[in-house]
């Protein structure tokens, strides 16, 4: 029978050391090459990607060439309230699409995060009544909607 002192020397025995436990000293010269870029990769992505994020809508938004920019005011109430409650969100997004797409006359068009965000913002049985939104077009004849400035 063995004691608990035996017991916790088992418990404790140390592993040998490998690439990604092994100290800078305990490695060769080609074993620490190998061993550090990964280490600087994982710093480099360490960064804050909300802020990238939000950089990135920005630019994306600054890149476009506005060809025509139009402010409308969507009653989504008179659109998707028709509907049953367990559809109203997501049929509200597509009557946003389609509002757009009528009085932009594009074929394509994509709602920005923001958009998407106010109308599931009280959940899948409540969009909002009305929203302003922001529509650019661009030289391409694609429309992207992206909430007023002015709300």
């Amino acid at each position: 029978m063995m004691s608990n002192q035996e017991d916790e020397k088992e418990d404790t025995a140390v592993a040998p050391p490998t690439e990604e436990t092994a100290k800078p000293e305990d490695l060769s010269e080609t074993e620490h090459a190998a061993v550090e870029p990964a280490v600087e990769e994982k710093e480099s992505s360490k960064s804050t990607p909300a802020a990238a994020e939000v950089e990135k809508e920005k630019s994306d938004e600054e890149e476009i060439e506005v060809v025509e920019e139009k402010t409308f005011t969507i009653p989504v109430a008179r659109l998707g309230y028709a509907t049953d409650r367990a559809h109203r969100s997501p049929k509200a997004v597509r009557d946003v699409r389609a509002y757009v797409a009528r009085h932009m006359k594009a074929d394509e068009v994509s709602i920005s995060n923001e958009i998407n965000q106010a109308l599931w913002e009280r959940g899948i049985n409540k969009p909002p009544r009305k929203i302003t939104v922001r529509a650019v077009k661009d030289k391409e004849g694609k429309v992207v909607v992206y909430p007023s400035k002015t709300s």
